[in-house]
C-alpha cells in the first residue's frame, strides 16, 4: 500500500558498511580516472587524496541530488515525511526542513493527497493559538494540504481586532484554542457566534483540554467542531489535516459577505 514501510535485511549499521565500501571503491577508480597522469612517488599520496576528496565531494553532491529525486518519488508513491525521514534515519520535522515543498499540490509536484483539487484561489485560515509550537506544527500541517494564508494571533483580543479590521479578508475557517491570555476561546466563541457579520465562519476548537464541561460548553456556544489535541506529533499532523480536508475540500462554505 502507499506510504508503507519498507524493510531491509540488514541493520543500519551493516548497510553503511556496505555502502562505505561501495563508494569507497567507486572514488578510487574515478579518482584514478581523473587524474592526468600517475603522480611521481614525491608527491603522489598526496595528489591521490585531493583526488579522491574531490571525487567524494562530488558523489556526495550526487547522492543529495540523488536522495531529492528519490524523496519526490516516495511521495509521489504515497509516503509521507514520516517515512522519508525514517528511511533517512532523521526524525519527521528533519525530512521537512531538508526537502521542503514535496507536497506542493499541482500536477508537476508530488501530492500526498491525491483526491484533493487545487483551489481557484489559496484558503484564508485564522489561527487563534499562543503555543508558538503548536501554532508551527499546525502551520506545518496545513502547508502539506495546499495553499493556505494563514494569520496567526495569540488571544481573543487580537482575533476580534484582526476579523474587525476594514481591509481584513473574511476567513474561510477558524481554529480557536481555549486557554489564552486577555481573551480566552471560550469568551471569544461566544462573540463570534454572536456577531451576525462573523457567525458563519465556521469555528473548530483546537485544544488540549478533555474537560466535559469545556466540551458541552463549546457546543452550547455554537462551536462547530472539537478537536482534542493529540500529544504524538504524527497524530497531531493527522488531527489538522483532517479538519482542513473536511471543512476547505469537503464541506460546502458560505458566501464572503
Amino acid at each position: 500500500m502507499p506510504g508503507k514501510n519498507f524493510v531491509l535485511r540488514t541493520t543500519p549499521e551493516e548497510t553503511s558498511v556496505v555502502a562505505d565500501a561501495a563508494v569507497g571503491q567507486l572514488a578510487r577508480r574515478l579518482a584514478v580516472q581523473l587524474l592526468e597522469e600517475e603522480p611521481s612517488s614525491a608527491d603522489g599520496d598526496s595528489a591521490r587524496a585531493l583526488a579522491l576528496l574531490h571525487v567524494l565531494d562530488q558523489l556526495q553532491q550526487a547522492a543529495e541530488r540523488l536522495q531529492r529525486g528519490a524523496a519526490v518519488t516516495a511521495a509521489r508513491a504515497g509516503a509521507g515525511y514520516p517515512q522519508i525521514g525514517a528511511a533517512c534515519g532523521m526524525s519527521r520535522q528533519g525530512a521537512r526542513r531538508r526537502w521542503p515543498g514535496l507536497f506542493n499540490h499541482t500536477h508537476e509536484a508530488p501530492m500526498e493527497h491525491p483526491m484533493m483539487t487545487t483551489p481557484a484561489r489559496p484558503f484564508d485560515v485564522l489561527l487563534v493559538e499562543d503555543d508558538m509550537a503548536d501554532a508551527l506544527l499546525i502551520e506545518e500541517a496545513l502547508s502539506e494540504r495546499g495553499a493556505r494564508n494563514l494569520v496567526q494571533v495569540t488571544d481573543g483580543v487580537a482575533a476580534l481586532e484582526h476579523l474587525r479590521a476594514p481591509a481584513t479578508v473574511r476567513p474561510d475557517l477558524i481554529v480557536l484554542d481555549l486557554n489564552m491570555p486577555r481573551m480566552n476561546g471560550r469568551d471569544l466563541l461566544r462573540i463570534l457566534k454572536k456577531d451576525e457579520s462573523l457567525q458563519t465562519i465556521p469555528v473548530v476548537v483546537l485544544t488540549t483540554s478533555t474537560a466535559p464541561d469545556d466540551v458541552a460548553d463549546a457546543y452550547s456556544s455554537h462551536a462547530n467542531a472539537y478537536v482534542t489535541k493529540p500529544v504524538n506529533l504524527e497524530e497531531f499532523e493527522q488531527a489538522v489535516q483532517s479538519i482542513d480536508a473536511f471543512y476547505l475540500d469537503t464541506a460546502t462554505r458560505p458566501p464572503r459577505t
